[in-house]
């Protein structure tokens, strides 16, 4: 049971993640999701890839869009939750049969909170479980089970100290204290679980991230301890690590789905992939030269003509950004 959540869902920082309120005490109370559960085991799965451009440098360059590292490769649900039933079935090929059952983000299930407590590594102020020796890219997943394994008696110690650079970094300041991160201000949720309009006035603080925020993560220093992944899988594809902005745009929605297939980014469809590089668009026409506001202001009033309500309103901001 963690009243932070509770808390954090009373001052409505979830915003329009109506799902996140709709289950009650399932979230904390493992048994009442899965009836005869008496223990949880945690894992993670290093996702960072790595031939993947440099993120700082995609960040400075107004023509690429930047996506979070964690959607460069394949979508990472299927693929853990796969290697969590191989776990399961190995513990099984030893001590024979027992009920469990698997999950990766997907269920009402307090992640960090049970990695933490399993052992994992501790809390960071920008709310990520970060580990002493492996940073935090990586990825949570549990398995469930009526085994009465040994219990973690230690949490780990939080080694944050006085360091606020994640806080100091987030682009629209959504860490608006330590371990708290407001979601309506979060890039991440304005890019991904954000179904409607993005607030103007956080439009500007974007910058060229189109798909999830990794600012806080690049800001940590434990992260100099983090390690490439290894699966095949989580490697950027479609150059998906610096894509070219207008390249992007110009994919109609058959393009979107194709290219996106079997990848996180799909999820939040056509119309919303627009919107978020429509607002990308706008700010690099801030601080465009000419030849390139004139490509920038062609493809958004060519994609104009087509677009959704929402879409449009964008690309009218984005337009309107030209000094």
């Amino acid at each position: 049971y963690t009243p932070g959540f509770l808390q954090w869902l009373e001052k409505n920082y979830h915003g329009e993640m109506d799902y996140m309120a709709r289950h009650g005490s399932l979230r904390y109370r493992p048994e009442e999701l899965l009836p005869g559960t008496l223990r949880i085991i945690s894992l993670r799965m290093d996702y960072l890839p790595p031939s993947a451009a440099g993120m700082l440098e995609v960040l400075k360059n107004p023509d690429k869009g930047f996506i979070s590292r964690y959607a460069l490769g394949r979508d990472y649900h299927k693929l853990i939750r796969k290697r969590l039933q191989q776990l399961a079935q190995k513990i099984q090929q030893e001590i024979g049969e027992f009920g469990y059952r698997a999950f990766t983000d997907s269920a009402p299930i307090l992640e960090r909170p049970l990695a933490e407590k399993a052992g994992l590594g501790w809390t960071g102020k920008h709310s990520n479980i970060i580990n002493r020796k492996a940073g935090s890219w990586f990825f949570l997943g549990e398995i469930f089970t009526d085994l009465p394994l040994p219990v973690n008696q230690q949490l780990p110690d939080n080694h944050c100290g006085r360091c606020t650079a994640c806080m100091d970094i987030c682009p629209t300041n959504a860490i608006v204290e330590p371990y708290t991160v407001d979601a309506r201000r979060c890039i991440s949720y304005l890019t991904i679980e954000l179904k409607s309009t993005i607030p103007v006035e956080l439009r500007p603080m974007m910058g060229n991230r189109i798909y999830g925020c990794d600012d806080c993560q690049l800001a940590c220093p434990w992260n100099r301890f983090s390690k490439p992944t290894v699966e095949d899988d989580f490697k950027a594809r479609h150059q998906l690590d610096a894509p070219d902005l207008l390249a992007l745009f110009g994919w109609n929605e058959d393009e979107f789905l194709q290219r996106m297939e079997g990848s996180p980014i799909r999820r939040i469809g056509h119309d919303q992939w627009l919107r978020n590089i429509a607002v990308a668009l706008g700010n690099a026409l801030a601080q465009a030269n000419t030849e390139q506001k004139a490509h920038i202001i062609t493809a958004l009033r060519q994609r104009r003509e087509s677009a959704s309500a929402m879409v449009k309103e964008h690309i009218d901001w984005a337009l309107n950004q030209q000094p």
